[in-house]
């Protein structure tokens, strides 16, 4: 799933198990990632125990490094919704960005929510909310399902 050659001021999707971490490409074979400080760059599933991390990192790194052996790609996918920043302005946020460390929310400050502000100004992360909106419908689910169960219940006992 490796993409072409990024450009400068793509947002990089990597396919982590059980989750995907962003990054945004900065040139030279470098992205800019925001990533908790036990995320351990290449790891794949041992870091989701970033999950519960309270504070985060801007980190810059090889995709290589960052990427492991996870599969990735080049994912835009706001262009259409929201104008990006030049690559020259979304470079020099990232860059002023390295090394400082922030608050880390896996709900409302986590790396998606990072690299969409970093590109289209815009903080939202759509496995967050693909997340709440499966929760959702798997509670609606249950309910519909043990309401069904009592009804058909109730009518087995009515007889």
């Amino acid at each position: 799933m490796a993409s072409p050659e990024p450009r400068l001021g793509d947002l990089i999707e990597i396919f982590r198990p059980f989750y995907r971490h962003w990054a945004v490409y900065v040139g030279g074979g470098y992205v800019v990632h925001l990533a908790p400080s036990s995320e351990i760059p290449g790891a794949g599933g041992a870091s989701i125990m970033s999950a519960v991390a309270d504070r985060a990192i801007v980190k810059k790194e090889r995709l290589r490094d960052v990427v492991g052996r996870d599969p990735y790609r080049i994912n835009n996918k706001h262009d259409d919704k929201y104008n990006p920043f030049p690559p020259n302005k979304i470079i020099q946020r990232a860059e002023e960005l390295v090394g400082q460390e922030f608050c880390y929310s896996l709900t409302s400050q986590n790396c998606e929510h990072f690299v969409n502000e970093l590109r289209y100004g815009v903080s939202r992360s759509d496995q967050v909310r693909d997340a709440v909106t499966a929760a959702t419908i798997s509670g609606v689910c249950l309910i519909a399902l043990f309401a069904g169960a009592m009804f058909s219940r109730n009518k087995k006992q009515n007889q």
